[in-house]
C-alpha cells in the first residue's frame, strides 16, 4: 500500500470521524469507576489507562477535523442524525474527570475538566437546539429522533456528578458548585423526560424497522442511570449544602424513580435486540454504535452501587456485583470489532470509511 493512500485513508477518517465516538471514553471511564467501586482495581487501572490514551487520540482527531473540515462539524452539529453526538464531548470529559478523582484523588484535573464540560455545554447546548429548531426542512419524527439525543441529558447529569464530587475541593465557591450540581440534575431529569416522551412515542406508534433499533437506544436505560448515580451522588457528598439536605427526601424519591426506570428498560431492550438479530437477521457487526450501549451497561453498575449506599439497601449490592462482568464482556467485544475494523480498512483494498 502506498503513502498516498495511506495519507488519503487517513484524512477520509478524519473527515468523517463521528462525534458519538466520544463514547468509547464514556464507556470505558464509567467501567474502571464501577471497578473500582467493586474493589476491582486492576481491571480499574487497566481500563483508566485505555480511557486516557482514547480521549488523547480522539481529541486530537477532533481538533484536526475541526481545523480543516469546519464546515463539515458545522453541518454536523446542526443536524438532528448527528448534532446529539457532540454531547459525547461533555460527557467523557466529565468521566474522565471523575475517573481522576475516584483512582487518584487528582481533583485538579477534575476541576479543568468540569470547567471545560461547562463551556462544551453552553456552546453545545444552545447550538444544537437553535439550529434544530429554526431550521426551515426538518425530518419526520420517525426519521429525526432516537436514543442517542438523550446524551444531552446523560452530559448534563454528567456535570452534576462531577460538579458535585470537585465542590469540597473548591472551599471557597463550594456552595455555589454544589447549588450549580443540583440545578444540573435537574435540567438533566426535565431533558430526560421531554426527550424519552418523543422517544416512547417514536416506539409504540410508528413502524420499528430493525435497522432502526440501533444500540444507542440503550441510551433510554443509559440516561436514567447516570440520573440515578447523580441523585445518589448529591445524597452523599452534598451534605454540606442546606438546601440539598432541605431537598433530600424529594431527591431520593426521584433518584430510585429513575433507577426503577433504568431497571425497567433493561429487560425491554434485551428482548427488542434478540428480535433485531435473531428474527430478522439483522448482522452484528461492528459499528461506533455500539459504544452507545457499553456506557448504559456500565453506569447502570455504577449507578445501582451508589444508589445502595446512598438509601442504605445493601441486597441492591448483588446487581453490580455481577452486572459489571456482563458489561466488561460487551465492552471487550465492541474493543475487538474495532481492532478488526482498523486491521481491515489499511489492508490493500478500496477505501474504507474508518468512522
Amino acid at each position: 500500500m502506498t503513502t498516498t493512500i495511506l495519507r488519503n485513508r487517513f484524512w477520509k477518517a478524519i473527515e468523517n470521524l463521528a462525534p458519538s465516538y466520544f463514547s468509547m471514553v464514556m464507556a470505558t471511564g464509567i467501567l474502571s469507576i464501577a471497578a473500582h467501586l467493586l474493589q476491582r482495581e486492576e481491571i480499574a487501572l487497566g481500563l483508566f489507562y485505555v480511557t486516557v490514551a482514547t480521549y488523547v487520540i480522539l481529541w486530537f482527531a477532533t481538533a484536526l477535523r475541526v481545523i480543516f473540515f469546519f464546515k463539515r462539524v458545522l453541518r454536523d452539529l446542526a443536524s438532528h442524525g448527528a448534532g446529539p453526538g457532540f454531547f459525547t464531548w461533555i460527557a467523557g470529559n466529565c468521566v474522565l474527570g471523575a475517573d481522576f478523582i475516584n483512582l487518584f484523588g487528582n481533583y485538579t484535573v477534575g476541576i479543568w475538566l468540569w470547567a471545560l464540560s461547562g463551556v462544551l455545554w453552553v456552546i453545545i447546548m444552545y447550538t444544537f437546539f437553535t439550529s434544530v429548531v429554526t431550521r426551515s426542512e426538518k425530518p419526520t419524527i420517525e426519521e429525526g429522533i432516537n436514543g442517542a439525543w438523550l446524551i444531552a441529558a446523560v452530559a448534563t447529569q454528567a456535570i452534576s456528578v462531577l460538579g458535585t464530587l470537585i465542590a469540597p475541593h473548591l472551599p471557597e465557591y463550594e456552595a455555589v458548585v454544589l447549588f450549580v450540581s443540583l440545578v444540573f440534575y435537574l435540567l438533566g431529569c426535565m431533558l430526560y423526560l421531554n426527550i424519552m416522551t418523543l422517544i416512547f412515542y417514536r416506539f409504540t406508534f410508528f413502524v420499528m424497522k430493525p435497522e432502526s433499533l440501533t444500540p444507542p437506544y440503550w441510551i433510554n436505560m443509559g440516561a436514567v442511570a447516570i440520573a440515578t448515580l447523580a441523585g445518589s451522588t448529591l445524597l452523599l457528598s452534598g451534605g454540606q449544602s442546606p438546601l440539598i439536605v432541605e431537598l433530600s427526601p424529594f431527591i431520593k424519591g426521584f433518584t430510585l424513580f429513575f433507577w426503577a426506570a433504568g431497571t425497567w428498560w433493561i429487560p425491554l431492550l434485551v428482548i427488542l435486540g434478540i428480535w433485531r438479530h435473531f428474527k430478522k437477521h439483522t448482522p452484528m457487526k461492528y459499528s461506533p454504535l455500539y459504544w452507545g450501549m457499553i456506557f448504559p451497561l456500565g453506569m447502570y453498575t455504577a449507578g445501582t452501587f451508589k444508589l445502595a449506599k446512598a438509601l442504605n439497601l445493601d441486597f441492591l449490592m448483588v446487581i453490580p456485583t455481577y452486572f459489571i462482568y456482563f458489561a466488561f464482556l460487551a465492552w471487550l467485544w465492541t474493543m475487538l470489532g474495532l481492532g478488526w475494523q482498523f486491521v481491515r480498512a489499511f489492508q490493500d483494498r478500496p477505501e474504507k470509511d474508518l468512522a
